[in-house]
């Protein structure tokens, strides 16, 4: 009788060590956000020049392909097409550019997603007056990682900050 319960208890005790080795958290590698932080403002600056350079299909390219574009006093727009559908708009303008500052990115310790966010200064010409003109504002850009690694916008939300005045 006392080796049953002797074995019983043994078994009893292997079975909870074995669960709680189960239940441990898997050890998790530490993300370089460093990394991802540069990966992402070379991805901005790349966007931009593309922007500059007036090639919408290159610019939509940093798109994933549900990502929703916020600009103010427009209608939200879904997918890549419509991004170029607007991009291509933009860029009918030829004085249409952009130049960012003040850029800051964080990294989820997950390593998963990251928001860019800077200031933007944004030279066009005014439909009213037809002169050039430049809109300064915020820009907020939430970025995901891809199953290659590299990193592809899922939204960005595009705000002025006053009136656009002339140059």
């Amino acid at each position: 009788m006392k080796l049953n319960r002797l074995a019983s208890r043994a078994i009893f005790i292997l079975c909870c060590a074995s669960l709680a080795a189960c239940t441990k958290p898997a050890a998790t590698e530490k993300v370089d956000t460093s990394k991802a932080e540069a990966a992402i403002k070379a991805d901005v600056a790349k966007l931009v020049e593309e922007f500059n350079a007036h090639d919408a299909k290159a610019v939509v390219e940093h798109d994933m392909p549900d990502e929703v574009s916020m600009f103010h006093g427009a209608p939200n727009t879904v997918g890549k097409e419509a991004d170029l559908m607007m991009t291509a708009k933009q860029m009918q303008d030829p004085l249409a550019k952009i130049a960012v500052s003040n850029e800051k990115v964080d990294v989820a310790a997950s390593g998963e997603m990251a928001v860019y966010r800077a200031e933007y200064a944004y030279t066009m010409t005014d439909s009213e007056t037809k002169k050039p003109v430049i809109e300064r504002g915020n820009w907020l850009i939430g970025y995901k990682t891809q199953a290659d690694g590299s990193w592809k916008i899922a939204w960005n939300v595009v705000s002025n900050t006053a009136k656009a005045t002339e140059q």
